[in-house]
């Protein structure tokens, strides 16, 4: 009797255990900054893949972080909309059901949005299906993930309205850029000649920065080709760099490469290396930089928001000033006036040369992460691993960008005033965004 009445009070016990929890409020399951990291890598991998220009790449970078970033701020009461602060947004809508989970949303909007301005969409489709089966094996409730993901669809499309506004489609049909007959001016390079790339980027709608003008650097040296010019001297400085290359000078070269238009020809055929754009360089140092400093979710959504529209307006100001000085490539001055068989290191890109747009993105971007880690901040990058080229060591963001910056001499692609005057411009987009948006309320 007595052992009946234990197993039947124990019974009783279990059951109103059971009922108990049951009845309590679950707790959401926490998203970790590795979800966000790696939707940002799988990102990374479809823009490679899908060969986008290194400026149509940072748009996408920015209108992606800003997604995520957006929607946690809605819950995060410790860092500040960028509504009102960046050009034309306007604060996302509220969701309207209980059980939003904001990390899986944020995750979920980036991802959403991401997919839309890139071609491969099944490559993103099947990454976000699988990363739904992971949140349903981590305990996620059907309830908890359908409206949360329901409420991704309504902040993604907000922010897509938003882009929509940016005169992107509008560019897809302006006028191709004209080649002049001209001696200082621009022209095709080898091998593949290709036309000179989005000639009609300064007329997006910038993220922070005034216009698009609105730190245009000096101009270039004029074109003369007289020994005793200026521009001889430097485009000599160029020609003897890239004949006696050291073997570090030839690696700095090859680490911040970044060309998406790589062309190989052999004999009749020809095909193209698939390789990280500029930008995507430094979206993949923000996952350094968070990883190292052990940011949390809302933290690393913070640094690619930040340094992503620093990138976007610095790709805007950059090309701005491309196109309105237009200036003739080293290798085609080399070939014609000095030696018709030199070729530099690394292969041209296909835009006039002044400003150089590896100087101008990453000053930006070492200003925007300068912020966020501080300076000496000590990283080693990794980013190049996956194409084939070792780590490189920094001790300072600005350190990088200035490797990145003088890389396009030892390239043979850029002159000398394009990459210091370029490293100024950069400078100054950077400064601009970082002291015109506030991301975190200071305690």
């Amino acid at each position: 009797m007595k052992h009946s009445y234990l197993v039947s009070a124990l019974g009783l016990l279990v059951s109103a255990i059971l009922i108990w929890s049951c009845n309590q409020p679950q707790k959401p399951i926490q998203i970790k900054a590795q979800d966000l990291h790696n939707s940002m890598s799988q990102l990374t991998d479809v823009i490679v893949h899908d060969i986008f220009s290194p400026p149509v790449a940072s748009r996408i970078y920015a209108y992606a972080s800003v997604a995520a970033y957006e929607v946690l701020a809605l819950h995060d009461s410790t860092i500040i909309s960028l509504a009102g602060q960046v050009h034309g947004l306007e604060p996302l809508p509220k969701p309207t059901e209980p059980n939003v989970n904001f990390e899986i949303a944020a995750v979920q909007a980036m991802l959403l949005v991401g997919k839309k301005l890139i071609f491969s969409e099944e490559k993103m489709e099947d990454y976000i299906n699988n990363w739904h089966q992971e949140l349903k094996k981590q305990g996620v409730s059907a309830n908890e993930l359908s409206q949360s993901l329901a409420f991704a669809e309504d902040a993604t499309q907000h922010i897509l309205d938003w882009a929509d506004k940016d005169n992107y489609k509008q560019t897809r049909t302006s006028e191709k850029f004209a080649v002049q007959d001209d001696p200082g001016r621009w022209q095709p390079t080898p091998p593949a000649y290709i036309e000179a790339i989005e000639p009609h980027w300064n007329e997006i709608r910038t993220f922070v920065l005034d216009s698009a003008d609105q730190f245009s650097p000096a101009p270039p040296t004029k074109f003369d080709m007289d020994k005793k010019s200026k521009f001889f001297a430097e485009t000599k400085e160029v020609y003897e760099t890239g004949k006696n290359l050291s073997a570090e000078q030839s690696e700095i070269a090859a680490f911040w490469d970044c060309n998406p238009y790589v062309m190989n020809v052999h004999g009749h055929v020809m095909f193209a290396t698939k390789k990280i754009t500029p930008g995507g360089h430094w979206i993949g140092i923000v996952k350094i930089a968070c990883l190292t400093e052990n940011a949390n979710l809302v933290e690393s959504a913070e640094a690619y928001a930040l340094t992503s529209i620093t990138l976007a307006d610095a790709f805007i100001s950059c090309w701005d000033e491309k196109y309105r000085s237009n200036l003739i490539r080293p290798e085609t001055v080399i070939n014609k006036y000095m030696d018709e068989e030199w070729q530099p290191l690394l292969q041209t890109p296909p835009f006039p040369e002044y400003t150089s747009g590896h100087s101008v993105i990453s000053s930006a971007a070492s200003l925007a992460l300068t912020e966020l880690f501080g300076d000496n901040f000590h990283f080693v990058d990794s980013t190049e691993v996956k194409y084939g080229l070792p780590v490189r060591k920094f001790s300072s963001f600005y350190e990088a960008s200035s490797e990145a910056a003088i890389s396009r001499l030892y390239g043979g692609i850029h002159y000398r005033p394009a990459i210091e005057n370029g490293l100024t411009q950069g400078r100054k987009v950077g400064e601009w965004v970082v002291a015109n948006v506030r991301t975190r309320i200071k305690k």
